[in-house]
């Protein structure tokens, strides 16, 4: 029996499967026990998808036949008999997959760890437990790299050889004597993280000249801080990815200025008390839409010099808001801090949705 990794493993109806005489197992759980080549796989609160993505552009550029997938892409199972020993995997794994996995990639990447999904996790000791199973299974022969800025992440070892990435490795705005950050292409601190993480775990697996054509070549990844339009001089990004606060916080680092900031959805569960305390200072106005719309206002107004605040029926109103509300050289920004379930199916149909809206922006009327 195959869990889907939205349902817990301690599900009644898995239990009671398993009391049956049924082997309850996972796409991922198998296809680590058929894939014959190496397998990066990657973890953490924030980053998931680009440093996998990252990891997976150096290789290629290194000359590895690359297959990406697990919580990006497509399934990886149905492949693994097409795979060859002299092939590699960039994986993304969810803390939904890891929950009762009991194997290890060869090289694991943990990008950082932060509250996150405690909608569906009991606590941030079961999140983070589940998290650090990325590593558990490990060989001796194997690799973990972790962020070295992160106070969770810092504490942690692999079984086998550990490497930190973090700004102890920068010496006049180079990375580890490799790569300058004035090369990285995506914005903010954050990605220079990233970065940091897929060339330090593909470093010594391919040439150093892979690692610097993928990081002056990438620009980014669809709904990560992702540049939309410029419409009657306003810049539109959407980072629909952003579906907790910490995410947010992060993307409003990455822009200079204050933003017009949309934001809501459905919330996990986790305080929106830290980011809202960069309102004054990172935002402009803010527009609340979904089903948090009214705690994340009542966070908001909690905070001295807190910006305007307005309440948007759906996400068509709030892009023609804030059309009218911007003026040249302003930067609207679509970042919920919260899931996308309350109205849509997933965040990328939120993204796409954002998209399709600026793409439609009368520039005479601001109408949609």
């Amino acid at each position: 029996m195959f869990r889907t990794p939205g349902m817990r493993p301690d599900h009644p109806a898995l239990d009671s499967a398993r009391a049956d005489g049924s082997r309850v197992t996972s796409e991922m759980e198998e296809f680590f026990a058929l894939c014959p080549c190496p397998v990066f796989g990657v973890t953490g609160s924030d980053g998931k998808t680009t440093t996998t993505s990252l990891i997976a552009d150096m290789l290629a550029n290194g000359g590895h036949t690359v297959h990406l997938g697990g919580n990006i892409g497509t399934p990886l199972l149905t492949r693994a008999g097409e795979m060859s020993p002299l092939d590699a995997c960039a994986v993304e794994l969810s803390s939904f997959q890891l929950m009762d996995m009991t194997r290890s990639p060869h090289v694991a990447v943990i990008t950082n760890l932060s509250p996150n999904h405690l909608d569906w996790h009991r606590d941030m000791n079961e999140y983070s437990a589940v998290k650090r199973r990325l590593l558990d299974f490990q060989s001796a022969d194997d690799l973990a790299v972790l962020n070295g800025n992160n106070p969770t992440t810092a504490t942690l070892r692999g079984r086998g050889r550990t490497k930190y990435f973090g700004g102890h490795t920068v010496r006049d705005g180079v990375i580890d004597g490799l790569v300058p950050i004035r090369d990285i292409r995506l914005p903010g601190w954050y990605n220079v993280e990233n970065v940091m993480a897929a060339m330090t775990a593909v470093r010594g697996t391919v040439p150093d000249e892979a690692i610097l054509e993928t990081v002056r070549t990438f620009v980014g990844v669809e709904h990560r801080n992702q540049w939309v339009a410029t419409v009657d001089g306003v810049h539109y990004y959407n980072n629909s990815i952003g579906s907790s606060p910490t995410r947010t916080i992060a993307t409003l680092h990455a822009h200079v200025g204050r933003v017009l900031l949309i934001a809501g959805g459905r919330d996990k569960k986790v305080p929106f008390d830290e980011m809202v305390r960069l309102l004054p200072d990172h935002v402009k106005v803010l527009l609340l839409i979904g089903e948090a719309a009214s705690q994340i206002e009542d966070a908001a107004r909690r905070v001295p010099n807190c910006p305007p605040i307005f309440h948007c029926e759906d996400m068509v109103e709030a892009v023609v808001q804030a059309h009218k509300l911007a003026t040249p050289g302003d930067t609207v920004l679509l970042s919920p801090a919260c899931t996308a379930f309350d109205q849509y199916h997933n965040f990328e149909e939120r993204g796409r949705h954002f998209v399709e809206l600026v793409g439609t922006l009368s520039r005479s009327e601001g109408k949609v």
